[in-house]
């Protein structure tokens, strides 16, 4: 078995450091695009429900009333399985929505109604990396009298914070 040369380790270092400084971001970035799935399917889920209740309802009486965020403490760094009761809000209830698995998310919503027009904007808040930088995803939807449902695209902030 022959010994390697100072120039053949070298350079088989070279090589692999360029290969890790290719992969090891794309990773990162890729576990990160994993990890939004949850709050851009929850926060469809929450603006698609929200809809279908505007849609059937007067202008005034649109979307539901606001409910809080929650959990009220942004997970860090982590996935949470919620205690009983974190999603016992009455507008939770009517938007049929509760996360079934543990999450890394808080999700809050925010409910105005009035004669000619009403809104919703719905949110989620998360702290991927743990370090209590968050990021935060929103949605927004509105009905004017006599029209159908809109939603708008979603927002992002600090996406992979």
């Amino acid at each position: 078995m022959r010994v390697l040369t100072p120039l053949e380790l070298t350079a088989g270092g070279s090589i692999l450091a360029c290969v890790l400084a290719v992969t090891v971001p794309a990773f990162v970035r890729n576990l990160h695009t994993s990890r939004l799935v949850e709050p851009i399917q929850g926060l469809e889920r929450i603006a698609a429900r929200a809809a279908v209740l505007a849609a059937g309802r007067p202008t005034d009486m649109a979307y539901p009333a606001t409910a809080p965020l929650s959990p009220a403490t942004v997970p860090r760094g982590e996935l949470v399985v919620d205690p009983p009761g974190t999603w016992d809000h009455p507008t939770w209830r009517e938007l049929d929505f509760a996360p079934e698995q543990p999450h890394a998310f808080s999700f809050e919503f925010e409910g105005k109604n009035a004669a000619d027009s009403s809104h919703f904007v719905a949110r989620a808040r998360g702290d991927l990396d743990g370090d209590g930088s968050q990021s935060t995803f929103s949605l927004r939807g509105e009905v004017k009298r006599g029209g159908a449902p809109t939603t708008s695209n979603l927002d992002m902030h600090r996406e992979i914070e």
